[in-house]
């Protein structure tokens, strides 16, 4: 089975560059974009849909058809993105601690002047005749 559409937790996303995104929200589909489970428990028909009329601008509700792909292929490649997003979240989480960090420093230790301006650490000139 792949995505269920009808569902009231299948979100899509079109980007600017063409790249479809196909989730559920809940996180319920593990094998997602590919499939949802065959009798996913959290499965509920989506209902805001009923009587809508769509005009020529809204978006074509029908999603391509996901290639078959073998499920230990599927599992590989979920298995390689958790190791990806693995190794480098402790990493992405430190630069934003230190972020944290600095923005609770008085704006005179985080080298802002009064009028809201980076200020920067100038060289005082040495006075003439000394």
């Amino acid at each position: 089975m792949g995505m269920r559409t009808e569902c009231r937790h299948y979100e899509s996303r079109t980007y600017g560059s063409g790249e479809t995104v196909r989730k559920c929200r809940l996180d319920a589909a593990p094998e997602a974009p590919w499939r949802c489970p065959e009798n996913c428990a959290l499965y509920e028909k989506r209902r805001f849909d009923a009587g809508w009329q769509y005009g020529s601008l809204a978006p074509d509700r029908k999603v391509p058809a996901a290639p078959e792909v073998p499920d230990e292929q599927v599992a590989s490649v979920l298995d390689q993105a958790e190791d990806i997003v693995n190794a480098i979240g402790s990493d992405v989480l430190a630069e934003f601690e230190a972020r944290d960090r600095r923005a609770q420093l008085p704006a005179w230790r985080r080298g802002i002047n009064s009028l809201g301006d980076r200020t920067k650490n100038k060289k005082k000139k040495p006075k003439k005749g000394k």
